[in-house]
C-alpha cells in the first residue's frame, strides 16, 4: 500500500472534529451555497475540510494528487488527471451536504485511495457515531471503532426481488428513463434515499439493505463505497455489467449482494 490508509481515516476524523461537527446546525445564510440547483448544496465546513485534508494529505503522501469534490467545482479539469497519475486521493469532505445543511444527521466524509488506475482502498467515515467503515483491495472491509475495535463486514444473503430492501438514488434520472425505473422499484419490498451515499455503501456493507442504484458517478461518492461493498462480499457493476472505474463518470452504478441478484435486478429495475 503506497498511503497508510489509518493514518488516511484518522485524517478525516481531525476534519470532522474541527471544521465540520462545530458547524452542525449552526450554520448562518451566508454559509450555505448552492451549486448546479437548489438541492446542490456547499457549506463552509464542505470547504474548510477539504483545505484540511488537503494540507494533512500532502503531508502523509506528497507523491499523491489530492482531488476533493470542492477542488473539482473549482477546476473541472481536475478529473481527467484520475487516469494520468500513479497515486491519487480522492475525497468528498461532507458527502451528504443537504442533510448537514439541513440539521439532518446523516452525512459522512470519504476518501479512496487509486493506484494505477485502480482503487485499492475506500474509508468512509461516520462524526456522529464516530467510527469508520473501511477496505483495503483484496483484505476485506471492516467497521473500525475509536477503541482499535474491529468488525469484519458482510453484505446479506440472497433473497427474492420482492423481498429486497435497496437504496435508489432516483434524483439523477430523467424523463421516461426516471418514470420506468420508479415504476419497476414498485417490484422490491422497500427502498429508500438517504441523499447520502456514505449512509447507503455503510448499510449495504453491513448487511442491512440489499442493493443501490445510482445514475451520477462522480469518484468522490462511490469509489469508497464500491470497494468497501465489494470486499463486504457484494457485486458492483455499471448498468452495462462492465466493471466500475476510477476515470467512469456515466453509465450507471447498480450494487447488489451477488452476481445472480445483479443479473436480477439489472433485468426487472433497469430493463
Amino acid at each position: 500500500m503506497q498511503i497508510d490508509v489509518l493514518a488516511l481515516a484518522e485524517i478525516l476524523r481531525h476534519a470532522a472534529k474541527v471544521e465540520i461537527l462545530p458547524r452542525f446546525r449552526r450554520l448562518g445564510a451566508s454559509d450555505v451555497r448552492a451549486k448546479s440547483e437548489a438541492t446542490d448544496l456547499v457549506t463552509e465546513a464542505d470547504v474548510n475540510a477539504e483545505r484540511l485534508i488537503r494540507a494533512e494529505v500532502e503531508k502523509l503522501a506528497p507523491q499523491a494528487l489530492f482531488i476533493g469534490e470542492e477542488s473539482v467545482a473549482a477546476d473541472p479539469a481536475l478529473l481527467s488527471r484520475i487516469g494520468d497519475n500513479e497515486l491519487v486521493v480522492i475525497v468528498d469532505p461532507v458527502d451528504g451536504t443537504f442533510n448537514f445543511a439541513s440539521g439532518v444527521p446523516a452525512f459522512g466524509v470519504m476518501a479512496s485511495v487509486v493506484y494505477k488506475g485502480e482503487t485499492v482502498a475506500g474509508i468512509i467515515y461516520d462524526p456522529m457515531g464516530d467510527d469508520w467503515v473501511l477496505a483495503e483491495k483484496g483484505s476485506g472491509a471492516f467497521l473500525r471503532r475509536l477503541d482499535g475495535e474491529t468488525v469484519r463486514l458482510s453484505v446479506a444473503g440472497a433473497k427474492p426481488i420482492d423481498a429486497m430492501i435497496g437504496m435508489a438514488s432516483t434524483g439523477y434520472f430523467f424523463g421516461e428513463q426516471r418514470a420506468k425505473i420508479l415504476t419497476n422499484l414498485a417490484k422490491v419490498r422497500m427502498f429508500a434515499c438517504y441523499r447520502c451515499a456514505a449512509q447507503e455503501y455503510r448499510a449495504l456493507a453491513g448487511g442491512h439493505v440489499d442493493f443501490a442504484l445510482y445514475n451520477k458517478l462522480m469518484p468522490w461518492d462511490h469509489l469508497a463505497g464500491s470497494l468497501i461493498a465489494m470486499e463486504a462480499g457484494g457485486h458492483v457493476a455499471r448498468f452495462d455489467g462492465s466493471p466500475y472505474r476510477p476515470t467512469d463518470l456515466e453509465g450507471g452504478l447498480l450494487v447488489a449482494t451477488n452476481p445472480d441478484s445483479w443479473q436480477e435486478l439489472r433485468a426487472q429495475i433497469i430493463g
